[in-house]
């Protein structure tokens, strides 16, 4: 299987620590509060927030959770006014890496992002720089185990939901679709029982990029690991052909 496999390294962040199930927290909240001010709090009619729900869904986050933050978001006050800014840049090895983040101090986030690149010796580019080295696509992982459907069939039922693609890995089903097709699929896999482990509307790299020297793979893994453990950031996106986490 390919050393990129999203399975096992989505396994492996699930496997961490409390700390790492509410960053999760923290980057769906955020979601929803600005998915409830853009389009309402109805996801029937809010095509953004029924997508922030299927990934909080997807990561175990409680339906109360999700409610109340739907509820704090449409309140008079509306919590926490986030702006989003996204960041484009290129780590060691010719990889790249663009950074999405929510947040209410622009100053702060950018100075986290900056100093994340420059501690890995990576470098920040300008907007577009590496954004068209990727594909926006709805992504759904299902884990083998846990899906009580065959392969032939489950292949059906998201083909015939509107899915682009149908992978199957050694311990997952890949679903890819486009995104105005993820909710679709996704409402197909939840009248059908299907847990998922992953779904969420997401950037595919059109090619990946192996990273042999010990030295950029440690700074890749700095600037990695310091985007993840900011809270402004919501997601990141890279090219790296990253080793599967034992």
């Amino acid at each position: 299987m390919s050393g990129h496999s999203k399975f096992a390294n989505i396994k492996h962040k699930k496997e961490k620590n409390d700390a790492a199930k509410g960053k999760i927290f923290t980057v769906i909240g955020r979601e929803i509060a600005v998915a409830v001010k853009e389009g309402g709090p109805d996801p029937s009619n809010n095509f953004k927030l029924a997508t922030v729900i299927a990934k909080a869904k997807a990561n175990n986050v409680p339906n109360d959770t999700i409610e109340r933050g739907i509820k704090k978001a449409s309140g008079e006050n509306g919590g926490v006014d986030y702006k989003a800014f996204t960041y484009e840049g290129y780590g060691p090895g010719g990889t790249a890496i663009i950074v999405e983040t929510l947040t209410d101090n622009t100053n702060r986030t950018a100075a986290n992002v900056k100093s994340a690149f420059t501690k890995g010796k990576g470098s920040m580019g300008t907007p577009g720089c590496v954004s068209f080295m990727f594909d926006e696509k709805g992504q759904i992982i299902i884990d083998k185990e846990e899906c009580s459907m065959s392969a032939d069939d489950l292949m059906m039922l998201v083909l015939d939901a509107g899915a682009d693609d149908f992978k199957e890995e050694e311990d997952s089903f890949e679903i890819l679709t486009a995104p105005d097709a993820f909710q679709g699929v996704v409402e197909a896999l939840n009248n059908a029982k299907i847990e998922t482990v992953s779904a969420e509307v997401t950037k595919i790299p059109q090619n990946y990029v192996q990273v042999t020297d010990e030295e950029n793979v440690k700074c890749l893994r700095r600037i990695l690991d310091m985007l993840d453990d900011d809270d402004d950031v919501q997601n990141v996106y890279h090219n790296w052909d990253e080793p599967d986490e034992d």
